[in-house]
């Protein structure tokens, strides 16, 4: 997927700003999570809450083909049922904007979209994705939790026993964050994808995240 090819003696790092700009950084051969600290505007922050609040269940999923780069993604049936909320088109075309800076700085042709309300943990454990190149956002909720390069042994994911228990320890991004995320199939970076993981929710709290998986 991608030409760099990492150094056995490289430091991987992680990196922040306040801009969209950041996310370019994820391209650098050391860098395998930037992160956009963005704060949403207050319609699709107040539309995502409303939604959450509702306790409905939200698990959509489309592939997006991404042919035009001119085009808009078609999002045609995403989150329809909730269309009569207050803020929805705006909601929508924040997606829509991601979806086609994703496609333009990877190069995506197609495009795994998946958008969803979750009331537990999906990844409760410390683990890497093996996909290439991961988006995430948290429109309303707890954000993921990741960890700085060295502080979790790549041998022992998986294993509770191993994962870091000083908060201190665990990054967490910020609702609205926006993060893309390397992972062990994006060619160059193996051994070296993000480690991360779901935040542990109490009962009665849910999350609104949005994914998007780079398929070709």
């Amino acid at each position: 997927m991608n030409a760099f090819a990492c150094s056995p003696n490289m430091t991987i790092k992680q990196v922040c700003g306040a801009t969209p700009h950041i996310l370019t950084r994820v391209l650098d051969e050391d860098v395998n999570l930037a992160v956009w600290q963005r704060h949403l505007p207050v319609h699709i922050a107040d539309f995502s809450d409303l939604l959450l609040s509702l306790d409905e269940p939200l698990a959509d999923a489309l592939s997006l083909e991404m042919n035009d780069e001119n085009a808009q993604p078609n999002l045609h049936g995403l989150a329809h049922r909730f269309n009569d909320l207050e803020g929805y088109e705006s909601f929508m075309a924040d997606v829509a904007w991601l979806v086609s800076a994703y496609a333009c700085l990877l190069g995506a042709k197609r495009i795994g979209l998946r958008l969803r309300a979750l009331d537990k943990a999906m990844c409760p454990r410390f683990h890497v994705d093996h996909v290439p190149a991961r988006l995430i956002t948290t429109y309303a909720g707890q954000g993921s939790q990741w960890l700085a390069e060295g502080v979790m042994a790549r041998q022992q994911l998986g294993q509770a026993q191993a994962e870091p228990t000083q908060a201190a320890l665990i990054e967490q991004l910020n609702t609205g964050d926006v993060a893309l995320l390397k992972g062990e199939k994006w060619q160059g970076n193996e051994g070296a994808g993000l480690i991360h993981r779901s935040p542990a929710l109490q009962d009665g709290e849910r999350r609104l995240i949005l994914t998007l998986d780079w398929l070709a």
